[in-house]
């Protein structure tokens, strides 16, 4: 089947080379099988490590272990079909940066928790690495595949532009550990099919072999790269691998930086999603634009200067304000970096509409003092600032995630996967609610930051969506002046907790060697109950799930809060749920625990004060809902 075995080592417990799943095989197969299902690069030589159990199971040790062999064997290209939602597993994910540091190219699969949004793997989601996404054979993204953004950067940021590129992962034929051939699926499958790109270019271009490293390899495949149409940045990277294209470009390759997105034009629908669905406007919250920096000259450089920012006038672009982040000292290790470009409105656009253009200049110097510099070219659509009541707030600085900590599950009944690593945030799980409120004319912001950084003023509404994290004391006092003196609505929405429910929930972790119990429930009620206690409003901690009705609607609710205690002047609105918490509790099976009108939402329309020189002390009723509940 194999040509060219160089070795077989095994870093497991299990003490055999034997593969008894054939995943390894068929991976293996994609690059270099020599019968059949013939591989992209029959002739590579192979360092087959196996690091799975045959029942799946692998440790953060295993990997650290083969991977120093792999630094020590010198090996070229290394191919992960593996990855995982921990991008802070801090020995694995540095052992990733010191294997392309030695010049290693890694290759690795983006994931299968398509076709939500926000699900990306690591190591596929570093910067450094190769992330491959699948498609099918009609050139449309495979429903598995995961989609971007990278979660490293919230809350404050936003993430990373990922998968790197695309190629076929569905229903491929490889090799079968039993003779003949099979397909397979998954970005496991799409992986290789890069590997073998990627072994197949470097021993063409072995006359070429000092110009070749992780990046240089890297900006070929994406410069190359086909790209998909009517598909956004966020589910295709640059695009569709193409050998012979990446051939020709390395053939005649220069070290230099790139970029990725090597522009921004945030009016090109459909590939510049979600920038591309809302236009710029004064007093936004800041938009972001996490850029890659790619460095091809050496695995250690240097941002020189500070990057510039040029408007053009003849476009209006004085009315952009730009600022920008990027690494500490601007050193870029190994081969990449970021450069985060926050885009702002002017004051003196606050009523003009109409579209901007510029450019962003940045110079890399990297060791021996060779320097690259690159145009980041910005376009936009600037409108005048929609009045307050288009306007919603959408909190992102108290929603944490795995692996910041054991958050678990919003829903109970998903026992298949404890963790809350998916997240939320209103252009990944929330995606279809986004884009629902801009047809309807709503804007959406995403704060970032504390509740003492923004003005209330300038908003209708602020949506708080399962959160997990505390609230200060000043955020909620600030919260009370801005519902009852500035006239802010919120909505919430809550999940459940339940102390006892969390006991029941805790796992033993292998990896760790720990119990893993979780920080907090599907939200942090207790969180919110201290925001909302100055309202009167108290959530409970029992845990219902069932379905309701609301108008015309019937909708799931799945493991949500309850309302305890609500202003007499406000409405609830109850249903007959099933008592969740207890059955779970009290390990019933399938027997349900049923209760009448339990009040899973709440209106309430706050009393506003104002004073002002006129009109001290005066009071009047405020159109604005404070809402609770969950599911």
């Amino acid at each position: 089947m194999f040509n060219n075995i160089a070795e077989k080592t095994d870093w497991t417990n299990e003490n055999t080379l034997d593969d008894k799943l054939g995943h390894g095989t068929f991976v293996a197969g994609l690059i270099a099988s020599s019968k059949n299902c013939l591989g992209l690069a029959p002739d590579a030589e192979l360092h087959i490590f196996r690091v799975f159990t045959n029942a799946q199971v692998s440790y953060t040790s295993w990997f650290l272990d083969a991977f120093n062999y792999a630094i020590l064997k010198k090996i070229d290209v290394l191919n992960l079909s593996i990855g995982g939602p921990d991008f802070m597993d801090f020995p694995f994910v540095d052992k990733v940066w010191e294997l392309t540091a030695n010049h290693v190219i890694l290759v690795s699969a983006i994931g299968n928790d398509g076709p939500l949004y926000g699900t990306l793997n690591n190591p596929a989601d570093q910067m450094d690495v190769i992330g491959v996404g699948g498609i099918n054979f009609e050139d449309q993204i495979a429903k598995f595949s995961s989609r971007g953004m990278t979660g490293w950067e919230l809350p404050a940021g936003y993430g990373r532009v990922k998968p790197d590129i695309v190629t076929y992962g569905s229903a491929v034929r490889g090799p079968s550990t039993t003779g003949g051939c099979r397909t397979l699926s998954g970005t496991s499958v799409a992986s290789p099919v890069v590997a073998g790109v990627v072994a197949l270019l470097a021993s063409g271009l072995r006359h070429r072999a000092g110009i070749i490293n992780p990046a240089s390899m890297k900006q070929g495949l994406m410069a190359s790269a086909r790209r998909l149409p009517g598909i956004n940045m966020f589910e295709q990277g640059a695009g569709k691998i193409d050998l012979v294209r990446a051939y020709q470009i390395l053939s005649v390759y220069v070290p230099q930086a790139s970029l990725f997105p090597s522009y921004l034009d945030l009016t090109e629908c459909q590939y510049m999603w979600p920038y591309c669905t809302q236009p710029l406007y004064h007093g936004s919250i800041p938009v972001i634009v996490n850029v890659t920096i790619l460095n091809g000259m050496g695995v250690v450089g240097r941002i020189l200067d500070k990057p510039q920012w040029f408007p053009y006038t003849p476009h209006n672009g004085e009315y952009l304000e730009i600022s920008l982040s990027y690494p500490d000292n601007g050193i870029l290790w190994p081969w990449s970096g970021y450069l985060a470009v926050h885009i702002s409105v002017s004051e003196a656009a606050s009523d003009w509409s109409g579209t901007v253009q510029g450019h962003i200049e940045l110079t890399v110097e990297s060791p021996p003092q060779q320097r690259s510099t690159v145009r980041l070219a910005v376009k936009a659509n600037i409108i005048p600032t929609p009045p307050r009541h288009k306007r919603i707030l959408w909190d992102q600085y108290h929603n944490l995630r795995y692996p910041q900590g054991y958050f678990p599950r919003d829903n109970l009944k998903m026992k298949n996967d404890p963790l809350d690593w998916n997240g939320d945030h209103i252009h990944t799980n929330f995606k279809d609610m986004y884009q629902h409120l801009r047809n309807i004319g709503f804007y959406i912001e995403v704060l970032g930051r504390a509740y003492t950084c923004f003005d209330a003023r300038h908003y209708g509404v602020l949506l708080v969506v399962d959160p997990e994290e505390e609230y200060h004391r000043e955020e909620i006092e600030k919260m009370k002046r801005d519902v009852e003196q500035n006239g802010l609505a919120v909505i919430i929405l809550a999940d459940w907790y339940n102390t006892t429910v969390m006991k029941k929930i805790k796992f033993y972790d292998e990896n760790t060697r720990q119990w893993w119990l979780p920080e907090t429930g599907g939200s942090n009620i207790p969180a919110l109950n201290s925001l909302l206690a100055p309202h009167g409003i108290q959530l409970s901690d029992h845990v219902y799930e069932g379905g309701i009705r609301l108008g015309d609607r019937s909708l799931v609710y799945a493991s949500g809060t309850s309302i305890r205690q609500f202003p007499a002047s406000g409405t609830l609105v109850g249903a007959t749920l099933n008592d969740q918490g207890k059955s779970i509790i009290e390990q019933s099976g399938s027997k349900v625990f049923e209760e009448a009108n339990v009040p899973f939402l709440g209106l309430y329309t706050a009393v506003m004060t104002s004073s002002s020189n006129n009109n001290n002390n005066a009071s009047h009723n405020s159109n604005k809902h404070m809402g609770g509940g969950g599911g």
